[in-house]
């Protein structure tokens, strides 16, 4: 355990933020397998409106420094590429 101050502050501040990101970085995967669910069951309106939440959640968690942003258009990309395979 730290003794300075400003470590025991980095720790709690550490722990906050990882919270933070295990929550967001949860919820996305989530959303992902929303899209690719309902992809899979070939149902498009479902697919076309979670694809929606996903692409928003992926951009807050971009914008939180959660993803790089080429990591989000790749992520963003390969969802839309799935749905728009269903017929």
């Amino acid at each position: 355990m730290a003794n300075i101050k400003s470590a025991k502050k980095r720790i709690k501040v550490i722990a906050t933020r990882t919270a933070r990101n295990r929550a967001l970085n949860s919820a996305v995967k989530t959303y992902i397998k929303k899209v690719v669910a309902a992809a899979n069951n070939n149902d498009k309106a479902l697919a076309e409106a979670q694809l929606k939440v996903a692409v928003k959640a992926i951009d807050k968690a971009t914008a939180k420094g959660l993803f790089h942003k080429n990591a989000a258009a790749r992520k963003k990309s390969t969802l839309t590429r799935l749905v728009n395979k269903i017929a």
